[in-house]
């Protein structure tokens, strides 16, 4: 009976011990299952995950591009806008500079009937030949009125119309046709002598007076001003000062070379001058 007693105890015991030793395997097998599951998860996502990344950081490379482009584009706008600002104060100002010489020009010319003027037209393939300016018949101009701008002659009137007129260059070859007669002051005194404005050197940008006698005492600096002598131009007109003298290929007479007063190139103003007793006309 005790035998029986005793096989049963050690049954029980082993039944108990293989009990034990199946749930520790069984749990062991179930967490190197779980740990291979989950690494081959782990490794499946980083696989499937790198790809999206990748054209994640690509898109929010292409954004950050556009607005780097975006800003570069609005400050070079502003940069462009603020140089545009720049020249236009720049023109503004020059414009303004020349408005009020050409005023001052006026004042000097109080003893003439003028005529302020702003320039409508200049075509560049006859830039050193007429300009077309904003008063014509409107305000009582006729053809051979003398033009200036700056300080002094630059033109006369050639052609007018109902409220614009045509003026011809002194530096135009086409002067040729109507020389303006200037007298050049020689001294202090009232001495002077007497020429004609025969043509422009574009290449020294001065005008060459000719039939200057070779007895007057010209020299540099002398000023030049209109003589009134032909009849068509007012006299005591500036027209420039005295730069160097030659004898002709004759020795016959002086030519003399003179720096233009008036304003040359850049003319936007200018004022018309009318002979006494044309501004009294009747319309």
């Amino acid at each position: 009976m005790l035998n029986n007693k005793k096989l049963i105890g050690i049954l029980l015991g082993g039944i108990l011990i293989v009990s034990l030793i199946s749930y520790s395997l069984f749990n062991s097998t179930n967490n190197i299952l779980k740990l291979a599951v989950n690494e081959t998860v782990s490794w499946t996502g980083r696989v499937l995950s790198e790809p999206v990344n990748m054209v994640v950081r690509f898109v929010n490379s292409v954004d950050d591009l556009v607005n780097t482009f975006e800003e570069n584009e609005a400050l070079k706008s502003k940069i462009d806008q603020a140089y545009e600002m720049q020249v236009r104060i720049a023109d503004l100002e020059t414009e303004n500079e020349k408005l009020r010489s050409q005023l001052d020009l006026s004042e000097t010319l109080s003893e003439f009937t003028t005529v302020n003027a702003t320039v409508i037209s200049r075509n560049p393939d006859q830039w050193t030949e007429t300009l077309i300016i904003n008063a014509g018949e409107n305000k009582k101009l006729k053809p051979n009125m003398a033009v200036m701008a700056g300080n002094g002659l630059v033109g006369r009137v050639i052609e007018v119309y109902p409220t614009s007129a045509k003026v011809l260059l002194l530096m135009s070859q086409k002067s040729k046709d109507g020389m303006v007669s200037a007298r050049i002051q020689t001294d202090d005194k009232g001495a002077s002598a007497i020429g004609v404005l025969s043509e422009y050197d574009p290449q020294t940008k001065e005008y060459l007076m000719t039939q200057v006698s070779p007895d007057a005492k010209v020299k540099k600096g002398n000023m030049v001003i209109t003589s009134g002598l032909g009849g068509v131009i007012p006299s005591t007109l500036l027209i420039g000062e005295v730069t160097s003298t030659q004898m002709d290929d004759y020795g016959l007479f002086q030519i003399v070379r003179i720096k233009p007063a008036g304003e040359m190139t850049d003319i936007r103003f200018v004022t018309v001058i009318q002979r006494a007793g044309e501004a009294n006309e009747k319309d």
